[in-house]
């Protein structure tokens, strides 16, 4: 095992997480400037069928998210479009959300590979810089399909400023895009670190503890509750390792080590069916996947694995 990619970014080693398009929020108001980019030559698109990502086969087993404009009008009429932003070669990018029950008619063409989103990250079936852009737009428009009314009036709600906010037709709300921040903590106790499982993760399965950020608390201080009310453990020092979007439908994972104060274990069995201290040798055995026991950290596209990977690896350096 080697630690050589922990120099890169802790951030950029997770899921969803390199996105490289410059998301050019000064043109986002400018409808007749967007307009002109959506109807470049160069211009690429990404599909999103309600929830699932439609994949195009380029060449043999080569897969992209990226549809020319031809090619996207084949896939079905558009719900909803937003302006994602100007890829590094200058060509824009924009999102298309299509109606759901399209997917399964998708399936059928052999030149589309049509399956979630977690299993694009997961199975690596697109190039790392496009995974980004797509959690980015399937985040954006899944946020398009559940805010057609307002909140404040229940008016109908149009897209405006290019698909990145919405606007109420009968009192005038504005709407944006929303991102729910959770916090994911590695608890550690010396040479240890709080590893659990839900039952509805696979089996041998364990992980970190999370929760959302509750209105007017830190970010530490979420950690510190969800900790106490997760595992009846006090912690005290908190550090912020990493963060990760993750677009299920539209949070933020805030990365965090969080140091225990005691020993002493008691698990939510209302949101936890198992969870122990874990010693460093094991956690390593269960990263290579040689544990004994068949026991298993979350794979590679996870926050989890990153706080686990870096707490193992580097220790104290971190």
């Amino acid at each position: 095992m080697t630690d050589a990619p922990l120099r890169r970014e802790r951030s950029s080693l997770t899921g969803f997480a390199v996105n490289r398009l410059d998301r050019r929020e000064d043109l986002r108001n400018k409808p007749d400037a967007v307009t002109a980019l959506r109807h470049r030559s160069d211009t690429l698109i990404a599909a999103v069928a309600g929830e699932t990502p439609i994949l195009n086969r380029i060449d043999g087993d080569t897969l992209s998210v990226w549809f020319s404009h031809g090619e996207t009008e084949m896939l079905g009429p558009a719900l909803e479009e937003i302006f994602l932003g100007m890829a590094e070669d200058g060509s824009p990018r924009f999102g298309r959300l299509l109606d759901r029950a399209l997917a399964e008619t998708l399936k059928e063409r052999p030149e589309l590979v049509v399956t979630d989103l977690r299993s694009v990250a997961l199975k690596r079936l697109v190039p790392e810089d496009e995974v980004g852009p797509l959690g980015e737009a399937k985040a954006v428009l899944d946020w398009h399909a559940r805010h057609r009314f307002c909140a404040q009036c229940g008016g109908q709600t149009v897209p405006g400023t290019s698909g990145w906010r919405r606007e109420c037709t009968v009192c005038g709300a504005l709407h944006f895009p929303r991102t729910d921040p959770v916090v994911i903590m590695l608890v550690t106790r010396r040479d240890t670190c709080l590893l659990a499982r839900q039952a509805r993760f696979a089996p041998g399965m364990y992980s970190c503890i999370a929760g959302f950020v509750e209105p007017g608390e830190t970010l530490e201080d979420a950690v510190r509750r969800e900790s106490w009310e997760e595992a009846g453990l006090r912690v005290g020092t908190v550090r912020y390792i990493a963060s990760q979007p993750w677009p299920f439908p539209s949070s933020i994972m805030v990365g965090c080590i969080a140091e225990a104060l005691g020993d002493e274990i008691t698990l939510d069995m209302t949101e936890l069916e198992a969870g122990r201290w874990f010693p460093r040798e094991e956690v390593l055995q269960m990263l290579d996947g040689k544990h004994p026991d068949g026991l298993a950290c979350p794979q590679h596209i996870a926050i989890a694995n990153t706080l686990v990977r870096a707490w193992a690896l580097e220790g104290e350096r971190i």
